[in-house]
């Protein structure tokens, strides 16, 4: 079975014909330049129907082809859901995990396909100079320039920008590597696809790689039985570092470059922009696996890691720079260099052929490439810092521009010399995160106090200052309690003398509320070693504001924390710049979406405001998640509608979970990702978003609003019975037993959502398609709004506020996201507890839908974005089967007293065969 038959698996409602493209993502009103896409999914749809029935039989393909039918009717046609359910109860646990890793197999071909046509329409703006990309840096700087920014403010703000995504752990996703290296040989053909000159027999050549690529990742385990370790996380976060992004930096570079001159006639060496962070190996946040080895470890596998890219790089520049003395002059700094290290490293000297001592560049960067690996096995002559190494390419470098040589090398020079300024010899700047509540039981331990976490606020302040400044030394320095922290503190100062100031990033206090917490800090630090008395401690301490209370108290938690003369001076110390942290998950799990994103907004602008009284400057450290619902959403229209003075050259943002993959997986997107993260930094810094004379009442308003979507949420989560039908409702027990990361997915017993993370909060609702982290409070809230203030002062804030606006855009896609039948299905299994919860879900979503529908003028979900609503049309048929597979698993699993190993294996192929339809899952 071949061709057009096995792509009518793949096809949607009425394109059965022969001729017919099934159309993933884009409505066919776009026409041609969309019909590369369709033709793509076709050729996909095709190979996968030929990959089922070769691995699974005629009659299984028959079989997902029959259930994909009435999936559609049922979507198409209004048919019950039931005919759906019908046909997959009591399935065999094998052919239920098949048919789920079938259905979900599409997803993984159409997301490629996706991710591959982004890939080519930016080919296509690239080829039409008329027509920079949207929210690109050429964009950027056109916006800049008509919005009356000259050449000197551009200038002046590069020079001190700084844009850090920091990577954390993967509890969204756990893809093997080796599926992460067959995708991306199934991207490769696909992108060569793109070359019309390519012959039929190298046509056939690349689709026959994709499909061994794709029958062998069918025939591996998505996931490992094994639960991951910090190890495990970090060489899948290395994944993306050490490959597309290391790839893509210099291109990143070169392409600002070209727009600057393009638009401001500008041609300069640009500063260094871009760098890196990570929290695998640092965040011991309620992960016990992480502490004073993980850092050890996670640090000195990444100086292994960008080491080994730099030697490769060497070498391929060795080849590459082959000029002889005879042909090209050569700096006299380069040859003096080049005898310096023959004497360093003899043996490699002695190893390099006598047909190639004429090549003065090719020695030297032989002799380089030995050095940096004396510097890998830390042997005599090892480079001393990356500051060292660059000064070796920059002599080759020098040397080249000197003597003509910017077409005979300089390039490839120039772009290891961007590696170098932004990985250093650490790859990634390593964070550090951990709860107040364990550096207070340190504290109370180190003092003797049983009963220091319930003291006064202004207590432990006055009792922490001494110890803060080092002017005194706890009585119990040995305190078993405290040392593991203190184990962490002076790792923490081997890791600096070792890899440098460089290699780790901000010190994270996890619920901080009061002075005392950031006060433990310092105390901790230096009773471990980490300063010497009369030093400074170099850490900078960025506190984490997560609950909606905690964000409300934010700003009088700062000006009490810097009327506090020995963190002042601290502060001091580190340029007066502090860095606060905030939480976009927890704050949304305590308080619903509504009264998350008011409570961020507000927080920035006092914040803000504490700190130009206090002479200081903030930076803000961004922890978004995936979902709408902790914070995901559009770069650009998030930092243009945030406060005024709240960027000011710096974006510093968490990526996690199935984010990561998506964004920095293939090097074209990971490159189009960075532009938009410094297009999005240089126009939110430059020209925010001008003074709105109506956002005083609006801000009135909003707080009235945001109060009574919290009360309403409140009301919801914090019925007594709710635990309990949390746990029953959806598939949270699965999820906690998937080996999808080091950390625990809650803190201690289950008494509460308190003591659940955010992530696996998200990810259980977001899996019976309910997704009320993302709306429930906002529809009783905007209800309750249009009465005290009239409709048409919300309609006027909705239409002319950007914080609205993209706020009720984000609401709008995860609504079209739920399927609110198939999660009554999940609510089912609560048994009684069903009846009592589900009508107040199902009001709730009328609600909503109701006035986002209101509030945007429009008579549909998506109305405004016809291409997102048809990708999620399409998809929905083929995500709605394994939904109803996974009801009837998880009914079974705990029927069984969710010991089956065999049903438990199933129902993660379903919660993995979920997420990649619905994405942004965590």
């Amino acid at each position: 079975m071949r061709g057009p038959e096995v792509c009518q698996l793949l096809a949607p409602e009425g394109m059965n014909s022969p001729d017919a493209s099934p159309d993933s993502a884009l409505p066919a009103a776009r026409g041609t330049l969309d019909a590369p896409l369709r033709e793509d999914v076709r050729h996909l749809g095709a190979t996968v129907g030929e990959l089922l029935t070769e691995q699974l039989g005629e009659d299984a393909f028959h079989r997902v082809e029959a259930i994909r039918t009435q999936a559609i009717a049922r979507r198409e046609q209004g048919r019950p859901l039931a005919e759906l359910a019908a046909p997959l109860l009591d399935l065999p646990v094998d052919t239920a995990e098949s048919l789920t890793r079938a259905f979900s197999t599409y997803f993984q071909m159409v997301n490629i396909a996706e991710r591959v046509h982004r890939i080519r329409r930016r080919r296509q703006y690239q080829r039409d100079s008329t027509r920079p990309q949207p929210d690109g840096l050429l964009d950027a700087l056109h916006k800049l320039r008509a919005d009356g920014v000259g050449v000197d403010e551009l200038l002046a703000m590069l020079d001190r920008l700084d844009v850090e995504p920091v990577f954390t752990a993967h509890p969204t996703e756990a893809i093997r590597r080796s599926l992460l290296e067959k995708e991306q040989e199934i991207v490769r053909c696909l992108v060569n696809g793109f070359d019309d000159a390519r012959t039929p027999m190298e046509a056939r050549a690349d689709w026959e790689r994709l499909r061994m690529a794709m029958t062998a990742g069918w025939q591996t385990s998505d996931t490992s039985s094994v639960r991951l370790t910090v190890q495990d996380e970090f060489e899948h976060v290395g994944f993306y570092l050490g490959g597309p992004l290391y790839l893509v930096v210099p291109v990143f570079y070169e392409l600002l470059e070209d727009a600057l001159a393009q638009v401001y006639g500008v041609t300069r060496e640009l500063p260094r922009l871009l760098r890196f962070a990570t929290w695998v190996g640092g965040d011991m946040d309620g992960n016990p696996n992480v502490g004073a080895d993980t850092i050890a470890a996670t640090l000195s596998a990444q100086r292994a890691q960008v080491l080994d890219r730099y030697a490769a790089d060497v070498g391929e520049l060795a080849r590459l720079l082959s000029q002889t003395v005879n042909r090209a002059a050569i700096a006299p700094e380069v040859l003096a260099r080049s005898d310096d290290y023959r004497a360093r490293f003899p043996a490699a000297a002695a190893a390099i052929r006598p047909r190639h001592a004429d090549m003065p560049y090719r020695v030297l960067l032989t002799l380089v490439r030995a050095r940096l690996r004396a510097t890998q096995r830390d042997e005599l002559h090892a480079y001393p810092d990356a500051a060292a190494f660059l000064a070796d390419i920059d002599l080759i470098a020098d040397s080249l521009r000197a003597h003509r040589g910017l077409h005979a090398g300089w390039f490839q020079v120039r772009r290891l010399r961007w590696r170098v300024r932004t990985f250093g010899f650490h790859l990634a700047r390593l964070d550090l995160r951990q709860d107040s509540r364990i550096h207070a039981q340190a504290v109370g331990a180190l003092l003797n106090d049983p009963d220091w976490a319930e003291r006064d606020a202004a207590e432990q302040a006055d009792t922490l200052t001494p110890y803060a400044a080092g002017d005194a030394r706890f009585p119990r320095p040995g305190a078993a309690v405290a040392s593991r922290t203190l184990a962490m503190f002076d790792q923490l100062d081997q890791s600096r003398a070792r890899y440098g100031a460089d290699a780790t990033g901000l010190y994270i206090i996890s619920m901080a509320q009061r002075p005392a917490d950031v006060l433990a800090v310092l105390a901790l630090a230096r009773q471990g070693g980490l300063a010497e008395p009369g030093t400074d401690v170099p850490l900078d301490i960025a506190p984490l504001f997560e609950t909606v209370d905690d964000l409300k108290g934010g700003p009088d938690t700062l000006r009490a924390l810097l009327a506090n003369p020995v963190y002042k001076a601290h502060l001091q110390a580190r340029g007066n710049r502090q860095y606060v942290m905030l939480g976009y998950s927890d704050s949304g799990k305590d308080g619903g979406t509504l009264a998350s994103r008011w409570g961020l907004q507000r927080a920035q602008v006092e914040l803000l405001e504490a700190a130009a009284e206090l002479g200081i400057r903030i930076s803000f450290f961004h922890g978004r998640g995936g979902s709408a619902s902790r914070g995901g959403t559009r770069i650009m229209p998030a930092l243009m509608a945030s406060p005024r003075g709240s960027v000011g050259g710096t974006f510093r943002v968490t990526e996690q979970g199935e984010v990561i993959h998506r964004k920095y997986g293939i090097r074209a997107l990971a490159l189009r990702e960075l532009e938009q993260s410094v297009a999005a930094t240089l126009r939110a810094s430059l020209r925010p978003r001008i003074t709105e004379p109506r956002e005083q009442h609006w801000k009135q308003m909003m707080a009235s609003i945001a109060g009574t979507s919290r009360q309403a949420y409140r009301a919801f989560v914090g019925d007594a019975a709710f635990v309990d039908y949390f746990r029953r409702a959806t598939p949270i027990d699965v999820i906690e037993k998937m080996t999808l990361g080091s950390r625990p997915s809650r803190r201690g017993t289950m008494k509460g959502v308190e003591s659940l993370r955010a992530i696996p909060w998200v990810f259980a609702w977001t899996q019976c398609r309910a997704v009320l982290t993302a709306w429930y409070g906002l529809g009783s809230a905007l209800e309750r709004g249009a009465a005290e203030f009239g409709e048409d002062a919300l309609l006027e804030m909705a239409r002319d506020w950007g914080f609205v606006r993209s706020m009720l855009d984000d609401v709008d896609m995860v609504l079209a996201k739920c399927d609110l039948d198939i999660a009554e299905t999940f609510s089912q299994l609560a048994g009684d507890l069903h009846a009592h919860f589900f009508p107040m879900i199902r009001a709730e979503f009328d609600r909503t839908v109701y006035w986002v529908l209101r509030l945007k003028n429009a008579d549909r979900l998506l109305a405004g974005d016809a291409k997102l609503a048809q990708s999620i049309r399409l998809r929905n048929p083929y995500v709605d089967p394994i939904s109803l597979i996974q009801v009837d698993l998880l009914r079974r699993w705990r029927d069984g007293g969710s010991q089956d190993e065999a049903l438990l294996h199933a129902l993660v192929a379903t919660v993995n065969g979920v997420s990649q339809g619905l994405q942004n899952t965590g």
